[in-house]
């Protein structure tokens, strides 16, 4: 068991980003992949399995998605819901919401020292610390249903040591693979690991690795696949509607910016855990679903879009939603990224549809410098493209709206970080 590093907790008083200092120094390492830890602090915290309803959304992309919409449904039916997301744009506190707003700076304190007094010795990574504090928060509250987004994996990931009701997988495509594998079989199998015997689950992609397919075999799970129990499909009117496969319910899909399959598992979900609702509430929730960040649209002429997509599946759903909108103009895109991500792979999928390129760094430990990005871009650009390597995200997002024209769209993109960044300078301005 790892022990403690010389460190003093926050005396009474503190404030969050005091508390986030010293989460982040507490461990040696900043991913540090395994439950024995958590489920020691765990069954300090919770003797008993908490009462609510548990509902875990794992996967490569899409699970953001999910969570709200099917957050949006619950509470339409007049359920209590926490949502416990990750990471942040702006602030910690997004990362916990309770009946759709963000948790306050005090009950988050609050829930930190509840963690730290049953912590005792035992170390945690920044990530686990925060998975317990949202438990603590959502038990505070008496909620019927806690909906939890995995954030690496889902078989040695915190999120993981609650047995789940309802688990859902979005889908599965390569990232993370310095911990979770190179191939799509071997993070399928990760991803797999939140689902347990007996359970319903959810698969929301029409293209399942065989490593899944297997898990749900073994464990006897009772699986919802997407294009077999439920469909996606253009009705007579040609509007997108989900459908389960023997006809008895059907639902409008909002004409949103927002990834359908991931609408579509919340609304898969939301008829298994509540069966018996009734139909009319469920367009109208999915109808008010927003997502700070997922291809969110700040102003016109020029229109400026933030996206947090980052791997080269989720890239690839970016590249089709930039063909879809049909730019008249120069589409420019500002790009950072981690140093962990597959740059050439995401910008190889975003090349089709970029004109102007503006490259810049990342300002965190784990950002790729400006060398880096051009590094890893300069021989996938095409000659005729402009590329320009700027200081920091904000220069770069500056120079795009200077030299853009009313028809053009700026894309922001690569990171949560990256985004973060510009959303700062665009909420500001």
């Amino acid at each position: 068991m790892s022990k403690l590093p010389m460190l003093q907790a926050p005396e009474s008083g503190a404030t969050v980003d005091q508390w986030l200092d010293y989460l982040e120094a507490l461990h040696p390492k900043e991913i540090d992949l395994g439950l024995d830890r958590v489920l020691v602090v765990l069954r300090r915290l919770f003797p008993v399995r908490p009462k609510a309803r548990v509902v875990t959304i794992g996967g490569t992309n899409g699970k953001g998605t999910t969570v709200a919409a099917l957050e949006q449904l619950l509470r339409a039916s007049d359920r209590t819901v926490g949502a416990y997301t990750s990471p942040h744009l702006q602030r910690y506190n997004e990362r916990v919401r309770i009946n759709g707003v963000d948790v306050s700076d005090d009950d988050l304190v609050a829930a930190f020292e509840t963690v730290e007094e049953a912590r005792r010795s035992v170390s945690l990574t920044y990530f686990e610390f925060g998975t317990l504090a949202a438990f603590v928060l959502f038990q505070r509250a008496e909620l019927d249903d806690w909906i939890l987004e995995v954030g690496l994996g889902g078989r040695l990931d915190a999120v993981n040591v609650l047995d789940a009701d309802l688990a859902i997988i979005t889908s599965v495509d390569l990232d993370h693979t310095a911990w979770l594998g190179n191939d799509r079989d071997t993070i399928g199998y990760e991803k797999a690991g939140i689902l347990r015997h007996g359970q319903k689950a959810i698969y929301a992609d029409l293209d399942p690795p065989r490593s899944v397919l297997q898990q749900v075999s073994a464990q006897g799970v009772d699986c919802y696949r997407l294009g077999e129990q439920y469909r996606i499909e253009t009705n007579s009117a040609g509007a997108r509607v989900v459908t389960d496969a023997g006809g008895h319910w059907s639902f409008a899909l909002p004409a949103s910016c927002l990834p359908e399959q991931s609408l579509a598992a919340a609304v898969q979900a939301f008829r298994l855990l509540q069966p018996d609702e009734a139909d009319e509430r469920i367009e109208t929730a999915l109808e008010n679903v927003r997502i700070p960040g997922r291809f969110e649209i700040f102003g016109e002429a020029p229109r400026v879009i933030l996206d947090v997509g980052h791997n080269p599946h989720a890239a690839r759903w970016l590249r089709a939603r930039i063909e879809r909108l049909g730019v008249s103009g120069r589409v420019r895109a500002v790009y950072a990224c981690l140093q962990d991500k597959d740059t050439a792979g995401v910008l190889r999928a975003m090349e089709p549809v970029v004109d102007d390129w503006y490259l810049a760094p990342l300002s965190i430990a784990r950002g790729l410098d400006i060398g880096g990005v051009w590094e890893r871009a300069r021989d996938l650009l095409p000659v005729h493209d402009v590329v320009r390597r700027e200081a920091s995200v904000v220069e770069a997002l500056e120079q795009a709206l200077a030299e853009a024209e009313p028809e053009d769209c700026i894309l922001v993109f690569g990171s949560f970080f990256t985004v973060s960044e510009a959303r700062e300078l665009l909420s500001n301005a």
